[in-house]
């Protein structure tokens, strides 16, 4: 491989060294930099005063560590070349001070801001209306930066390190940017491994065709496992229904390719003549992929992840994940400090 193909991360100025551990976000490798990928990281949810009761910022890992941190040392490992924050431009100060900042010191970062008021030509934002657009208008905000296939994760998920390396070797590897559709792939997740111990959990069961391929999301409400075992949910009808304690969902964990936003952008304003007056309705991005899919616009590979997701779903959810990043440290998958002197 050419010697320009080789380069290295460091974070907060300091030089990490080679190793599954040791190597953290500074470690030095190479990598096949002919296709490029980015990371678009949503964290325009986050709240406008920062503490620890916020919990995109609230301190997991032994050193500090918050959620987005991990999320950062996983992509980079996986061979991710840049990282895109969509925030609030009210927080921006803040959000450099805080997180931004200590992250740029390891990879090639930008910002893309994301207000109620950006909306198309001949559309205004409702009066009263102070919710954000949803997930598919934040992506619309960057399409300026993007021009490689990119992927798409929430702030405050823990996805871990498998869903990261799936999606970046399909970008790269088996992406096929010429198709008539758009070649989409997802992590898809053991429900086993989503589930909170404190109350129940909403999720999108994946229904797999030939070649793993999405044919349907059942969104399914109120999921648990009872204390026989047995998980349990309700579908849209109401009814409770079981589920396969092997079944796939999806955590919104997307592979995109670049030209998948210009859909975004041209639908949107579809989109705002029918709900564009509504208070709290979202143009959510698994909702365009699904309408997508069901008109033969895009074909969704499932990538199966065996990692355990974690998030804050509950504020006693935290201790477990503190816990469960706890015993990945000890277990060698990360090291005790992301940031080494």
């Amino acid at each position: 491989m050419d010697k320009s193909a080789e380069f290295s991360y460091t974070f907060l100025e300091y030089k990490l060294l080679p190793g599954r551990a040791q190597g953290v976000i500074g470690r030095s490798f190479k990598e096949d930099r002919m296709k490029k990928t980015a990371l678009v990281i949503m964290a325009a949810g986050i709240g406008s005063r920062f503490g620890g009761g916020i919990k995109q910022l609230a301190r997991l890992g032994p050193s500090g560590e918050i959620i987005m941190d991990y999320s950062v040392h996983d992509a980079l490992e996986a061979g991710f070349d840049r990282i895109i924050f969509i925030i609030r431009k009210e927080i921006e100060k803040d959000f450099r001070e805080i997180i931004g900042d200590r992250i740029a010191k390891a990879a090639d970062c930008s910002y893309a801001f994301q207000e109620t008021t950006m909306l198309p030509e001949g559309f205004s934002l409702p009066e009263g209306r102070t919710k954000p657009w949803g997930t598919a208008h934040a992506l619309i905000q960057v399409r300026e930066q993007i021009d490689c296939p990119f992927a798409v994760i929430n702030a405050d998920d823990f996805y871990g390190r498998e869903g990261f390396r799936l999606i970046h070797d399909y970008l790269v590897e088996e992406m096929d940017e010429t198709k008539p559709y758009a070649d989409i792939c997802m992590a898809g997740y053991i429900i086993g491994n989503t589930l909170s111990d404190n109350g129940s959990v909403n999720r999108g069961i994946c229904k797999m065709g030939e070649g793993s391929y999405l044919s349907e999301i059942q969104e399914t409400y109120d999921i648990k496992k009872g204390e026989d075992g047995v998980i349990r949910g309700i579908d849209l009808s109401g009814k409770e229904v079981l589920v396969p304690e092997k079944a796939i969902v999806s955590m919104n964990m997307f592979g995109l390719p670049e030209k998948f936003l210009d859909t975004l952008i041209q639908n949107f304003p579809n989109w705002l003549r029918e709900h564009g007056q509504e208070m709290k309705s979202e143009y959510l991005l698994p909702q365009e992929i699904d309408r997508l899919m069901r008109e033969g616009k895009a074909r969704v590979r499932v990538l199966e992840d065996h990692d355990r997701w974690f998030g804050v779903t509950y504020a006693e959810d935290k201790a477990l994940v503190e816990r469960s990043i706890r015993e990945l440290v000890e277990a060698g998958v990360y090291p005790r400090a992301l940031y080494q002197n």
